[in-house]
């Protein structure tokens, strides 16, 4: 499938039906989520870090990029990376790398250390990774309003506008609660990617606040590992 083709997975949605992104951490995960009938996949950084031996944040780009190169060969269906904030890259070498690792599309954080980047700053340069990619990647913005700046939703509501208006073809307001949905929803233009939370409403309900896709973050891995754990445990006896 084409990034234009993935990129049409956004539009013309049901309310009930977000478009479901699992989020693989290796090849065989991904088979697993791809055999599955899944459309497409979505990589977590977090969950790569888990399955490269690194914590959240600290994995070097190479093997970043390789593990996405890794995932995108293993399956037929399109695959967006989470690349955190792109690493210090040059927006050309950036995209550079995304494309030679098979992804079609990326998330991009706004914010670096667990600080908020300036919005007008970061969207400038969302713009040039824009420019770079042409049609050739679908760039998710991540907006950190609720994990780095308070949650107030205006303030993400401002920044996504900055970034759907630099050029971004979704925007990700991370770990906002779903009573937000509703005013990031009125607030925002184009697609709205939401992160589904434990604990959190049904995928359908999520599509039926306004998200129009879903993401994982590192919760499949998670729960993966702690499956792994109960194994291990029950071989111990």
């Amino acid at each position: 499938m084409t990034v234009s083709a993935f990129r049409a997975l956004h539009h013309g949605r049901a309310d009930d039906d977000p478009l479901i992104l699992p989020g693989p951490w290796d090849a065989a995960s991904a088979r697993v989520f791809a055999d599955a009938g899944f459309p497409a996949l979505a990589t977590p950084s977090a969950g790569l870090a888990a399955s490269l031996g690194h914590e959240d944040g600290a994995t070097p780009p190479d093997e970043m990029f390789g593990a996405v190169a890794r995932i995108a060969r293993a399956v037929s269906v399109p695959v967006s990376a989470d690349i955190e904030d792109g690493y210090g890259l040059a927006p050309q070498e950036l995209v550079a790398r995304l494309l030679d690792t098979g992804a079609v599309g990326c998330n991009l954080e706004d914010s670096s250390g667990g600080t908020l980047k300036d919005p007008r700053r970061h969207a400038d340069w969302l713009a040039e990774v824009c420019a770079a990619a042409g049609d050739d990647l679908f760039v998710n913005a991540r907006v950190d309003t609720f994990v780095h700046g308070g949650g107030d939703p205006a303030d993400a509501v401002a920044r996504a506008r900055l970034y759907v208006a630099a050029g971004a073809d979704c925007v990700y307001p991370i770990a906002a609660p779903a009573e937000a949905l509703p005013v990031l929803r009125a607030g925002i233009e184009g697609p709205v990617n939401m992160v589904a939370l434990p604990g959190g409403p049904p995928l359908p309900e999520l599509g039926r606040l306004g998200a129009t896709r879903v993401t994982f973050g590192p919760g499949l891995q998670r729960r993966a590992m702690a499956a792994v754990k109960d194994m291990a445990e029950q071989l111990r006896g």
